[in-house]
C-alpha cells in the first residue's frame, strides 16, 4: 500500500497495513534553519523518515488580481503592512510572529460587491503556466493531492475579510450578507474545483476555519447549521461525485461540539483540534464518507 492509497483508506475507515507517518502542515521555517544551525544535514522528511505526505494543488484560489503588498510605516522593530489579502497590519520585522490586525477590506455589502470583482473563477491566471506538467506529477505522484489550503473556508476567509469581531457580530446584524458570501465562496471555490478534476485524481478537499478556541467554537452550532452546513454538504456532494475520499475542515482549538455538525455534512477529517474524543463509544453508523456516501 503506497502513501497516497494508506490516507486514502485511513480516513474512510478501510483497513491500512499501517497508519502514515507526514507532518501535515509541516514545521516552521525558523525550526527547520535551527535544525541545521544545530546539525540537521539533508531533507528533513527524509532524515526523519517521514511518507510523502501530501501535496497541494497550485492553483489561485483567491483574489486575483491581489492586494498590492504596501509598507504603510516603519517603526523600530516593526512595521504597518497591507498584506496581499488587504488586511492591515502590524508586523515584526525579524522573525516569524503572529501578526497584530488593524484593518480589513470588507466593511460594508458596497466593500464586498467590489470585492467579488477579484473573485471571478473564470479570470485568466488562475492557473500557473506550467499546469500540464504540474497534472502530470499529481497524476503520478505517491503524496495524496490535495484541492484546498489556507486561507480559504468558510469562516476563515469572512475572517480574513473583516476581522473576527465584526464577522460576529455581522452573523446577527448583516446575516443576509453573511448567507451571500459564504455561498458565493463555495459556488467560487467549486468551479475552480470542478476545472481541476477534469485533468487531476484528487484526494482530498481542504477547508481552513480556524473558527475554534481553547474554550470552544467560536459560533454556536445553531450559526454553524445555518449558515455554514448547507455549503459544507455543497462541497461534499462534490466530493462524492469525483471519488474525492477526504472532506477536512482545519478548526484549532476545542471544536467537540461542532463534530456532529461536520459528520452530519460529510466531512471525515478534522486537523489541528484539541478536545477529547472516544470514537470507541461513537455510536453506530455515525461515520460519513463522502467518497462513497456509506455510513
Amino acid at each position: 500500500m503506497n502513501n497516497r492509497e494508506r490516507i486514502r483508506a485511513l480516513v474512510q475507515g478501510k483497513p491500512v497495513d499501517r497508519q502514515p507517518f507526514t507532518f501535515y502542515f509541516g514545521p516552521w521555517p525558523e525550526a527547520i534553519e535551527r535544525w541545521k544551525r544545530e546539525g540537521l544535514e539533508g531533507d528533513w522528511q527524509e532524515v526523519f523518515g517521514m511518507d510523502a505526505g501530501i501535496e497541494t494543488v497550485q492553483v489561485n484560489l483567491g483574489y486575483l488580481p491581489a492586494f498590492e503588498y504596501k509598507v504603510l510605516e516603519e517603526r523600530a522593530d516593526t512595521r504597518v503592512i497591507v498584506d496581499r489579502q488587504g488586511v492591515t497590519q502590524l508586523v515584526r520585522k525579524q522573525g516569524a510572529s503572529i501578526p497584530h490586525y488593524l484593518d480589513y477590506p470588507v466593511k460594508s455589502a458596497q466593500d464586498w460587491t467590489r470585492l467579488k470583482a477579484r473573485l471571478d473563477p473564470d479570470s485568466p491566471g488562475r492557473f500557473p503556466e506550467n499546469w500540464p506538467e504540474l497534472v502530470k506529477f499529481y497524476n503520478q505522484t505517491d503524496r495524496a493531492v490535495q484541492l484546498g489550503c489556507y486561507p480559504y473556508g468558510l469562516f476563515g476567509t469572512l475572517r480574513d475579510m473583516m476581522g473576527v469581531e465584526a464577522l460576529l457580530i455581522n452573523f446577527i446584524e448583516e446575516s443576509g450578507l453573511i448567507h451571500q458570501m459564504m455561498d458565493y465562496l463555495t459556488d467560487f471555490w467549486l468551479a475552480i474545483f470542478e476545472k481541476v478534476v477534469r485533468q487531476v485524481k484528487v484526494d482530498i478537499i481542504h477547508i481552513w476555519e480556524d473558527m475554534s478556541g481553547k474554550t470552544g467554537s467560536m459560533i454556536s452550532p445553531r450559526m454553524v447549521r445555518e449558515f455554514m452546513l448547507p455549503n459544507y454538504k455543497k462541497i461534499s456532494d462534490f466530493a462524492r461525485a469525483h471519488d474525492i475520499a477526504v472532506v477536512a475542515v482545519d478548526t484549532d482549538g476545542d471544536c467537540g461540539e461542532l463534530i456532529p455538525l461536520f459528520m452530519e455534512a460529510g466531512i471525515n477529517m478534522m486537523m489541528p483540534f484539541d478536545t477529547e474524543i472516544n470514537f470507541e463509544k461513537a455510536p453506530e453508523g455515525s461515520y460519513s464518507d463522502p467518497a462513497n456516501n456509506q455510513t
